[in-house]
């Protein structure tokens, strides 16, 4: 793989991954349509390109991951403090709630397989770009919710983790579904987006680690450390510049622009496909 091509994934890694249009989609599309290697070859490299877009979310979010830090270490030390009654404080319930909204995530798992499967198959993404689109249209007009992340509970965070089940799928976004799980269950635009980039998180480490398992012989394949070092550079970049971008359109209250992308790429894609 060449540095501008480690360049333009990592960009569409980085981009899509936080804006509510399926980073794993548009991925899966890119080594279809362009047919530069094989899933193996690509291994190491996208699992690299997942961990520069974490680095993001840990810049860009760099105080709440701290609550999480320090309220994983403070219920840690609960049974040994006399503490056991007292009220949660705010970073030890974050570290709960964003625990009970991934826990959801473990029967996924057990379909990582199919969904290998699903993502060579360029038309099958297409309809869950479409999809996708359907879901961000209907997200913008669902009832404004105003409680703030400190005033959820944690069950509210396990049935807003519900939704990440369906970004699991290429092409359904993990951010768009988490961020219309938030919507409906009360949150604010703003913390819909802040809890589902923390949510981000254990999705992203959990999924990287399980592959890392099932590594085999040259960690890079046939990319190359180099690109894969760019890309993952170009990613964590391009990350931070698209949570930026998306907190600005949470805070205008419109998140049509990325249904109408995602219609129109995903009706492009089965159209491609069927072609081609």
């Amino acid at each position: 793989m060449s540095i501008l091509e480690a360049i333009i994934y990592g960009l569409v890694q980085g981009v899509a991954e936080f804006l509510p249009i399926s980073s794993s989609g548009h991925l899966a599309l890119a080594q279809n349509f362009f047919g530069t290697g094989s899933a193996e070859d690509f291994f190491g490299f996208n699992i690299l390109l997942h961990f520069g877009t974490l680095i993001a979310v840990f810049v860009m979010y760099k105080e709440d991951v701290w609550y999480l830090i320090k309220g994983f270490f403070s219920l840690c030390a609960r049974p040994f403090g006399g503490k056991k009654k007292e009220r949660l404080t705010f970073p030890e319930k974050l570290f709960l709630m964003v625990c009970a909204a991934t826990i959801v995530l473990v029967p996924a798992a057990l379909l990582s397989d199919y969904v290998e499967a699903l993502a060579e198959v360029s038309w099958a993404i297409g309809v869950l770009l479409i999809v996708n689109g359907v879901m961000l249209f209907v997200s913008d007009r669902l009832n404004r919710g105003d409680e703030s992340l400190e005033g959820t509970t944690v069950l509210r965070a396990f049935f807003i983790g519900l939704f990440q089940l369906f970004g699991v799928l290429p092409g359904i976004s993990r951010s768009g579904s988490t961020i219309t799980g938030g919507l409906f269950n009360g949150l604010n635009r703003k913390d819909a987006v802040r809890f589902s980039f923390l949510m981000s998180i254990p999705a992203i480490l959990g999924a990287n680690l399980l592959e890392l398992l099932k590594t085999e012989g040259d960690f890079f394949g046939g990319v190359g450390a180099l690109p894969c070092l760019v890309g993952m550079a170009v990613a964590a970049l391009s990350g931070m510049l698209a949570i930026k971008v998306l907190q600005y359109f949470a805070a205008k209250k419109n998140f049509t622009v990325f249904s109408v992308y995602c219609l129109t790429v995903g009706v492009a894609a089965v159209i491609g496909d069927l072609i081609i």
